[in-house]
């Protein structure tokens, strides 16, 4: 019976890989369409495996995105790697729960070996805590969570004995263009909105605004605050500047976090290093699996150069738990159980080695720049940031007219570009995360996008 299914489910999913090059990029029907050819009513009776495998695939396939299409620049999402998919199937089918390294010590080996892998491509600190969690959104969470009882503890108060309740307040500054997770995080956190420092035209924050900002708060390194960095604006693509930011931060006693969902591997290529200058005297870093290093959903990654104050934060003791004294895996996440993340990273990494990681950052950048290059020749259409990174937004004149472009360009299938707002006025934003993007996608796309931009 599991055979069955398993061998039913490896043929709808090679056709769907296969239909990628030539199917349309936007879905093909509506909810209320899958939820006709799936049915309502639950069944009173057992329906075998494999029936229920293909009704699935053929009720769902309809209204699936092409998300790991090579013309997919919707979101910052990548397409999974071949070697991270295959090592995702086996994720499930082993069903590890990985948050002990005694009961799972398959799991735990390669998260040692991956966790080691990414401090080193990344440039950080080698005795640095790494975290395997959900996604960026609870990676900023469990880095921010280690920050505020960390800071709170150098203020003398201990919040996982006494909570938040009449604590000291812990400042989080922020930049104007910071991530709206952040926000998110701070809020899951219990330390409500953050303080707004003054970004330039890319989103940077400002170095100078920062140091005031810092300075007009309580005086004395023991007043709690915490500075977010960002590596790799949504929009723009920009990197904050990391070494005067740091050096403001550190001069009032701040820890330091950056979010880099997406643009922290620019550490990995020597063309994109000098992006992240002096992001290693961070305290804590955010960045996802599923991004540039394009690995299947949930597998972000949690970084903080303090070992201590992240297992302070995340870890629980529980008499019926085998655990390591050396410590174990869960106490670095907001998870107990979990399923075996670092097993997609070890595949992805050790199937391009450090110059294929190299390399596929470059790709993406590449292609970024083809697309701005070609924006560029389309009458009527203006790039609106510097193409630094994987990121590129345009517009066609008006806000109405930029709306109806990105329209056409949906309606017609070949790619998906998505509509955005930034600095106050409408874009198309294009978003290069797919490993598979080659310069003739870009180029097929870009036709349909000079099509789109002269239609009307």
């Amino acid at each position: 019976m599991r055979g069955d299914a398993l061998s039913r489910a490896a043929g709808h999913a090679a056709r769907w890989l296969d239909s990628l090059t030539t199917r349309p990029v936007p879905p093909q029907a509506s909810v209320a369409e899958v939820t006709a050819l799936l049915g309502t009513e639950l069944p009173d009776g057992p329906t075998p495996a494999g029936e229920v495998i293909d009704l699935l695939a053929s009720g769902c396939e309809p209204g699936l995105t092409a998300m790991p299409s090579a013309r997919f620049y919707g979101m910052v999402i990548g397409g999974a790697h071949p070697a991270a998919l295959g090592a995702d199937w086996l994720v499930s089918a082993w069903d590890q729960n990985a948050g002990l390294r005694l009961l799972t010590p398959a799991h735990s080996a390669v998260e040692d070996i991956t966790s080691a892998w990414l401090l080193d491509v990344l440039g950080l600190p080698a005795d640095s805590a790494v975290g395997f969690v959900t996604g960026a959104t609870m990676s900023n969470f469990t880095c921010l969570a280690a920050a505020r009882d960390a800071m709170l503890a150098r203020a003398g108060w201990d919040v996982a004995v006494a909570g938040l309740t009449g604590s000291p307040r812990v400042r989080v500054l922020v930049g104007a263009e910071r991530h709206d997770t952040v926000d998110l995080a701070l809020r899951y956190l219990g330390l409500g909105a953050p303080e707004v420092v003054a970004a330039d035209d890319q989103g940077r924050v400002d170095p100078g605004a920062l140091a005031a900002a810092l300075a007009a708060g309580p005086a004395g390194r023991s007043a709690p605050a915490i500075v977010v960095l960002q590596a790799g604006n949504v929009h723009s693509g920009a990197f904050d500047p990391f070494g005067p930011a740091i050096a403001a931060a550190r001069a009032h006693g701040a820890w330091v976090h950056v979010d880099g969902a997406f643009g922290l591997f620019a550490a990995a290529s020597a063309a994109t290093r000098h992006l992240i200058a002096g992001y290693e005297d961070a305290d804590s870093w955010t960045t996802d699996a599923h991004k540039t290093l394009n690995v299947p959903y949930d597998c972000g990654i949690a970084i903080v150069r303090d070992r201590a104050a992240l297992r302070a934060a995340m870890g629980m003791r529980g008499d019926y738990l085998i655990q390591d004294a050396a410590g174990d895996p869960f106490e670095h996440v907001p998870e107990l159980s979990r399923r075996g993340r670092a097993f997609t990273v070890w595949a992805v990494m050790r199937a391009l080695g450090r110059s294929g990681i190299a390399a596929l950052v470059d790709g993406l950048c590449a292609n970024a720049a083809r697309f701005a290059a070609g924006i560029a020749s389309i009458d009527g259409a203006r790039v609106e940031n510097d193409v630094v990174y994987t990121q590129v937004c345009a517009t066609f004149g008006s806000a109405s007219r930029t709306a109806e472009v990105t329209a056409r360009l949906l309606a017609d299938g070949t790619a998906w570009m998505s509509g955005s707002r930034w600095r106050g006025q409408q874009v198309l934003r294009i978003s290069v995360s797919n490993w598979s993007t080659t310069f003739d996608d870009v180029d097929r796309s870009l036709a349909a996008l000079a099509k789109a931009a002269t239609e009307g």
